[in-house]
Protein backbone atom coordinates (compact mmCIF):
# COMPACT_ATOMS: atom_id res chain seq x y z
CA UNK A 1 0.00 0.00 0.00
CA UNK A 2 1.45 3.74 -0.64
CA UNK A 3 1.61 5.99 1.71
CA UNK A 4 -2.07 8.16 0.67
CA UNK A 5 -3.80 5.31 1.20
CA UNK A 6 -2.26 4.60 4.52
CA UNK A 7 -3.06 8.41 5.57
CA UNK A 8 -6.78 8.45 4.08
CA UNK A 9 -7.56 5.03 6.19
CA UNK A 10 -5.99 6.41 9.02
CA UNK A 11 -8.20 9.75 8.52
CA UNK A 12 -10.88 7.35 7.87
CA UNK A 13 -10.94 5.24 11.27
CA UNK A 14 -10.17 8.38 12.86
CA UNK A 15 -13.34 9.82 11.76
CA UNK A 16 -15.41 6.72 12.64
CA UNK A 17 -14.20 7.16 16.18
CA UNK A 18 -14.84 10.43 16.66
CA UNK A 19 -18.48 9.84 14.89
CA UNK A 20 -18.88 7.15 17.42
CA UNK A 21 -17.33 8.60 20.71
CA UNK A 22 -19.93 11.88 19.95
CA UNK A 23 -22.95 9.51 19.63
CA UNK A 24 -22.15 7.56 22.46
CA UNK A 25 -21.72 10.83 24.60
CA UNK A 26 -25.46 11.83 23.26
CA UNK A 27 -26.74 8.56 23.92
CA UNK A 28 -25.37 8.81 27.70
CA UNK A 29 -26.56 12.56 27.97
CA UNK A 30 -29.76 11.56 26.59
CA UNK A 31 -29.98 8.25 28.98
CA UNK A 32 -28.90 9.75 31.65
CA UNK A 33 -32.11 12.55 31.11
CA UNK A 34 -33.97 9.34 31.41
CA UNK A 35 -33.14 8.92 34.72
CA UNK A 36 -33.50 12.55 35.87
CA UNK A 37 -37.21 11.96 34.15
CA UNK A 38 -38.40 9.40 35.63
CA UNK A 39 -37.19 10.47 39.82
CA UNK A 40 -39.14 13.90 38.14
CA UNK A 41 -42.03 12.05 37.54
CA UNK A 42 -41.70 10.07 41.00
CA UNK A 43 -41.67 13.36 42.44
CA UNK A 44 -45.24 14.37 40.16
CA UNK A 45 -46.52 11.75 41.29
CA UNK A 46 -46.31 12.54 44.92
CA UNK A 47 -47.08 16.17 45.09
CA UNK A 48 -50.63 15.57 43.97
CA UNK A 49 -50.34 13.63 47.60
CA UNK A 50 -48.68 16.18 49.80
CA UNK A 51 -51.00 19.20 48.39
CA UNK A 52 -53.53 17.40 49.39
CA UNK A 53 -52.71 16.48 52.90
CA UNK A 54 -51.00 19.93 53.73
CA UNK A 55 -53.95 22.11 52.00
CA UNK A 56 -56.24 21.58 54.84
CA UNK A 57 -53.88 22.84 57.56
CA UNK A 58 -52.55 25.60 55.25
CA UNK A 59 -55.41 27.46 53.68
CA UNK A 60 -52.90 31.13 53.98
CA UNK A 61 -50.05 29.50 52.07
CA UNK A 62 -52.72 28.60 49.49
CA UNK A 63 -51.49 30.33 46.80
CA UNK A 64 -47.53 28.67 46.99
CA UNK A 65 -49.95 25.32 47.07
CA UNK A 66 -51.34 26.46 43.51
CA UNK A 67 -48.45 27.13 41.95
CA UNK A 68 -46.58 24.06 43.21
CA UNK A 69 -49.80 22.31 41.18
CA UNK A 70 -49.41 24.27 38.18
CA UNK A 71 -45.62 23.68 37.63
CA UNK A 72 -46.38 19.89 37.87
CA UNK A 73 -49.10 20.37 35.49
CA UNK A 74 -46.79 22.01 33.38
CA UNK A 75 -43.53 19.73 33.70
CA UNK A 76 -46.50 16.68 32.67
CA UNK A 77 -47.12 18.36 29.48
CA UNK A 78 -46.39 15.93 26.49
CA UNK A 79 -43.79 17.69 23.85
CA UNK A 80 -42.17 19.63 26.19
CA UNK A 81 -38.28 20.42 25.81
CA UNK A 82 -35.36 19.10 27.80
CA UNK A 83 -34.56 22.79 29.34
CA UNK A 84 -38.11 23.23 29.46
CA UNK A 85 -38.06 20.88 31.91
CA UNK A 86 -34.61 21.75 33.43
CA UNK A 87 -36.31 25.57 34.14
CA UNK A 88 -39.73 24.05 35.56
CA UNK A 89 -37.51 21.64 37.90
CA UNK A 90 -35.96 24.69 38.95
CA UNK A 91 -39.14 26.69 39.73
CA UNK A 92 -40.98 23.26 41.43
CA UNK A 93 -37.89 22.70 43.88
CA UNK A 94 -37.77 26.63 44.79
CA UNK A 95 -41.71 26.08 45.81
CA UNK A 96 -41.39 22.52 47.10
CA UNK A 97 -38.90 24.44 49.74
CA UNK A 98 -41.04 27.40 50.75
CA UNK A 99 -43.79 24.58 51.21
CA UNK A 100 -41.61 22.81 53.83
CA UNK A 101 -40.23 26.10 55.18
CA UNK A 102 -43.84 26.81 55.56
CA UNK A 103 -45.01 23.41 57.15
CA UNK A 104 -42.63 23.69 59.89
CA UNK A 105 -45.21 26.42 61.41
CA UNK A 106 -48.00 23.91 61.72
CA UNK A 107 -47.20 21.58 64.47
CA UNK A 108 -50.44 19.15 63.81
CA UNK A 109 -49.22 18.82 60.17
CA UNK A 110 -46.10 18.12 61.37
CA UNK A 111 -47.29 15.27 63.57
CA UNK A 112 -49.38 14.44 61.00
CA UNK A 113 -48.30 10.55 60.05
CA UNK A 114 -49.38 10.61 56.25
CA UNK A 115 -48.21 14.41 55.79
CA UNK A 116 -44.66 13.13 57.63
CA UNK A 117 -44.59 9.85 55.16
CA UNK A 118 -45.34 11.82 52.18
CA UNK A 119 -42.46 14.28 53.06
CA UNK A 120 -39.95 11.47 53.73
CA UNK A 121 -40.92 9.82 50.09
CA UNK A 122 -40.32 13.86 48.59
CA UNK A 123 -37.16 14.39 50.60
CA UNK A 124 -35.98 10.95 49.32
CA UNK A 125 -37.28 11.75 45.90
CA UNK A 126 -35.26 14.96 45.89
CA UNK A 127 -32.05 13.03 46.73
CA UNK A 128 -32.13 10.94 43.64
CA UNK A 129 -33.37 13.92 41.70
CA UNK A 130 -30.00 15.65 43.37
CA UNK A 131 -28.05 12.72 42.47
CA UNK A 132 -29.59 12.52 38.89
CA UNK A 133 -28.97 15.71 38.28
CA UNK A 134 -25.12 15.71 39.02
CA UNK A 135 -25.03 12.39 36.68
CA UNK A 136 -26.49 14.53 33.99
CA UNK A 137 -24.31 17.25 34.27
CA UNK A 138 -21.59 14.93 33.95
CA UNK A 139 -22.49 13.74 30.80
CA UNK A 140 -23.90 16.95 29.40
CA UNK A 141 -20.33 18.56 30.55
CA UNK A 142 -18.39 15.62 28.82
CA UNK A 143 -20.64 16.04 25.39
CA UNK A 144 -19.94 19.39 25.73
CA UNK A 145 -16.30 19.63 26.10
CA UNK A 146 -16.17 17.12 22.79
CA UNK A 147 -18.67 19.82 20.83
CA UNK A 148 -16.59 22.36 21.83
CA UNK A 149 -13.02 20.53 21.41
CA UNK A 150 -10.78 20.23 18.27
CA UNK A 151 -10.79 18.08 16.28
CA UNK A 152 -14.12 16.28 17.73
CA UNK A 153 -15.42 20.15 17.56
CA UNK A 154 -15.55 19.31 13.64
CA UNK A 155 -17.61 15.99 13.46
CA UNK A 156 -19.99 17.68 15.59
CA UNK A 157 -20.70 20.55 13.70
CA UNK A 158 -21.14 17.92 10.55
CA UNK A 159 -23.27 15.92 12.76
CA UNK A 160 -25.16 19.31 13.85
CA UNK A 161 -25.04 18.99 17.53
CA UNK A 162 -25.38 21.68 19.63
CA UNK A 163 -24.42 21.95 23.71
CA UNK A 164 -26.47 21.07 26.26
CA UNK A 165 -27.62 22.79 29.15
CA UNK A 166 -26.93 21.60 32.91
CA UNK A 167 -29.10 21.98 35.64
CA UNK A 168 -28.30 25.06 38.07
CA UNK A 169 -29.63 26.10 40.82
CA UNK A 170 -31.47 29.44 41.17
CA UNK A 171 -30.44 32.84 42.36
CA UNK A 172 -32.71 32.06 45.47
CA UNK A 173 -31.56 28.54 46.17
CA UNK A 174 -28.05 29.97 46.16
CA UNK A 175 -28.71 32.81 48.90
CA UNK A 176 -27.96 31.44 52.87
CA UNK A 177 -31.08 30.63 54.69
CA UNK A 178 -31.52 33.01 57.62
CA UNK A 179 -32.66 30.34 59.86
CA UNK A 180 -33.50 32.64 62.70
CA UNK A 181 -36.25 34.22 60.65
CA UNK A 182 -37.63 30.07 60.63
CA UNK A 183 -38.22 30.56 64.19
CA UNK A 184 -39.77 33.92 64.38
CA UNK A 185 -43.02 32.65 62.98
Amino acid sequence: MNTISIIFALIAVIAVLMYNSLISKKNQVDNIFGGVDAVLKKRFDLIPNLVASVSQYMEHEKTTLETITELRASAMKPGITDDQKIALDAKLTSALGAINIAMEAYPDLKANENVMHLQRSLNEAEEQISAARRAYNQAVTDLNNAIEMFPTNLMASYMKLQPKKVFEITVNERANVDVGALFTK
